[in-house]
């Protein structure tokens, strides 16, 4: 094996070839095991300021191994050039490798790869401060990292020695470029975004000097060591500029990190791969467990303990967390949040050429979402752990929550397919900040009544529409209460009249049952409520409007509706589809019939018999129930037209059907007692 004094790197050394030929003598004779001579030579200043920007390209592939030359390299390399290679190889990192799915390997693996892997798993027993020779031992050492997570975070740590070299008039023309290649990058990474979140904060914190320490991060990491990095000093900026940084400078460089973290939260969290269904960083259960624990499924592991014990989820709000307080140290307000969530912004292209520098900190524009995403983690993280508000003016439903909905939701004009088809992150954010407000009684006055029936359609459609079963039970907990709030009782009958008329989707046409069914419940209690005795014509007077017949004769005809043409006479198939479409509705509509059947105490003042008969319930709702199920079990036979759809669910779905229309019909009696 050839010495190092016989190595092609030092025999070649300027002034023995120019510097170009010297680096085209580097990059034939590169190899692992000729990085520590390269190193050794890097060491040179004169030779790095040179050459240094060429390497770049040349010592990513080599990562990990290649990582003391890179820092050579970001430490005495100019600084203005070898940030631009930076910038470029950061774009060019190819992660078509990396698997989408792929979780970073536990603490618990780093010891069966030991044997196979090039990163330092193992180092030297030390005795009185000496390495002892022949000896060592297993040290815990985060488990590797795949080659493009390698490259961008030790890129990265090459630009936060980098960007505070430069030295010029306009550092932040350089931050700008340096800001978006990380973003762009950030955004082509399938998976370990969580270490490469890791190395985002630390070099922001590096670029602004920021103390705070950064989080202690899961043993499963994998991060480089990049304290290593600041052994050495940086050389000084050889195109440096003796001017002071104006404060409008400072502030496009403050506004321009301000910006770029909302960013990476929003490419983040909205890009989160499925996990177990578990909605995003599940802040609307997580806050539902925290202030009503009785809602909790006994036995049932809580949201709140799977964050605790699941790496992957753990890791998610690791990562929050730092983003979180890198936010607060960067001074971004709740104020500035909430401005940058109601703005529309225009779509920003991660993938194509650079933007323009922006000429002032004006013109640097928060991310929407992320905005809105950053906000939401703040205020549910006070209700999680009991930290104080911290906002300047509450946030209430009316007309704050409505108003964020507005731009962070499908708008109407995009029609209501699309509502609830958001990434499941950006629901639970946006329910999170309405039970929030729940929380704290900050419901606000809506300006109108149309305001507060366009608010409560908003959340229905979601409780109707979200594919996530978690968040839809949370936008309907969000509808029922925000609707219980409400003191005019017209309009609370109005918006569930208005449901069961004109809604598509059978789900939310469920809950406007419920909806009226708890209405009548609470305003016709079994026995008189003492202390409210009076004469009755001022009872009548003051009775609630669901106490009366008015209500549910208005809704009588979308409760019990005819059902012979959809369900008897129009064809099998057809007839067959509409059923299993509303099939819950049905349900629900018979189970409130039976309860206005069976309370007998309710009859006089709501006039049920009237209801009864002059909707025709036992002949256009009840009898084409009872038809249509004898017709859908016939037509199942061998042979018949549904015989494909006979299972074991539909023949159930059918029985439970008979079961209730049954118990409806042995109750009707109780009309013809006094």
């Amino acid at each position: 094996m050839p010495t190092e004094g016989e190595s092609p790197l030092i025999k070649a050394l300027p002034p023995a070839s120019d510097y170009l030929t010297y680096l085209t003598i580097i990059e034939y004779n590169l190899t692992p095991e000729n990085l520590p001579i390269l190193h050794k030579v890097l060491q040179d200043e004169k030779l790095t300021t040179n050459i240094g920007w060429d390497l770049v390209h040349l010592l990513v592939p080599y990562l990990p191994e290649s990582e003391p030359c890179l820092r050579d390299i970001a430490r005495l390399g100019n600084p203005r050039e070898v940030i631009l290679k930076v910038t470029e190889s950061l774009r060019l990192i190819d992660y078509e490798s990396l698997d989408e799915d792929a979780e970073p390997p536990s603490a618990s693996d780093v010891k069966s790869r030991a044997e196979t892997s090039t990163y330092p798993l193992k180092t030297a027993e030390i005795s009185n401060g000496r390495a002892r020779a022949g000896s060592s031992q297993a040290v815990e050492l985060p488990p590797p990292l795949p080659l493009p997570v390698n490259q961008f975070v030790a890129l990265l740590t090459m630009l936060s020695i980098l960007q505070p070299r430069i030295k010029t008039k306009y550092p932040s023309r350089f931050l700008s470029t340096t800001l978006q290649a990380i973003l762009a990058s950030f955004s082509n990474a399938p998976a370990y975004r969580e270490e490469m979140a890791e190395a985002i904060v630390k070099t922001i914190k590096s670029v602004t000097g920021i103390l705070r320490p950064t989080l202690p991060s899961r043993k499963s990491s994998g991060m480089l060591k990049s304290n290593e990095l600041y052994s050495s000093e940086p050389a000084a900026d050889p195109e440096g500029e003796t001017v002071e940084s104006s404060v409008e400078e400072s502030d496009m460089q403050t506004k321009l990190l301000q910006a770029f973290v909302t960013h990476i939260i929003e490419e983040y969290m909205l890009n989160f791969p499925p996990y177990d269904d578990v909605p995003g960083m599940a802040w609307c259960s997580r806050i539902m467990e925290k202030v009503h624990p009785e809602r909790t499924v006994p036995e049932q592991p809580t949201f709140k303990d799977r964050f605790a014990s699941e790496e992957r989820l753990h890791r998610r709000i690791d990562t929050i967390g730092q983003m979180v307080t890198l936010a607060q140290d960067l001074g971004i307000t709740d104020q500035e949040l909430l401005d940058a969530a109601a703005t529309d912004e225009k779509a920003a292209d991660h993938d194509g050429d650079e933007d323009e520098p922006p000429s002032s900190a004006a013109d640097v524009p928060l991310s929407r979402l992320g905005s809105t995403l950053l906000y939401t983690a703040r205020q549910a993280s006070a209700v999680l752990y009991n930290r104080p508000e911290g906002s300047d003016r509450p946030f209430e439903i009316f007309p704050d929550h409505q108003e964020l909905l507005k731009h962070c939701l499908a708008g109407a004009e995009m029609g209501t397919g699309l509502l609830g088809t958001e990434p499941e992150a950006l629901i639970d954010s946006a329910l999170a900040l309405g039970l929030v407000c729940l929380e704290r009684n900050a419901i606000g006055n809506p300006g109108t009544d149309e305001q507060f029936t366009e608010y409560l359609q908003v959340i229905a459609l979601l409780s109707a529409n979200c594919p996530n079963a978690n968040l839809r039970g949370h936008a309907h907990y969000l509808t029922s209460t925000v609707l219980r709030s409400q003191p005019d009782e017209e309009v609370r009958l109005g918006f569930i009249r208005d449901t069961l008329e004109h809604c598509p989707f059978e789900n939310l046409k469920v809950s406007a049952v419920g909806w009226i069914k708890g209405e009548t419940i609470e305003a016709n209690p079994p026995t008189p409520i003492p202390g409210h005795a009076h004469d009755k014509a001022a009872d009548e007077d003051q009775k609630s409007i669901f106490a009366k017949s008015l209500a549910l004769e208005s809704l009588a005809p979308h409760l019990f509706p005819s059902l012979l043409a959809d369900l008897v006479t129009a064809p099998v198939q057809e007839a067959w589809m509409t059923f299993q479409t509303n099939v819950s509705f049905y349900l629900a509509s018979l189970n409130f019939l039976y309860l206005l059947l069976q309370a007998k105490h309710i009859h006089e003042n709501l006039e049920i018999r009237d209801i009864w008969s002059n909707n025709d319930v036992a002949g256009s709702f009840l009898q084409p129930l009872k038809d249509a199920k004898a017709r859908f079990l016939k037509e199942m036979e061998a042979g018949g037209t549904l015989a494909d759809e006979k299972s074991e669910t539909a023949v159930a779905e059918l029985t439970l059907l008979e079961e209730t229309v049954g118990r409806v019909t042995k109750t009707v009696g109780n009309l013809n007692e006094p």
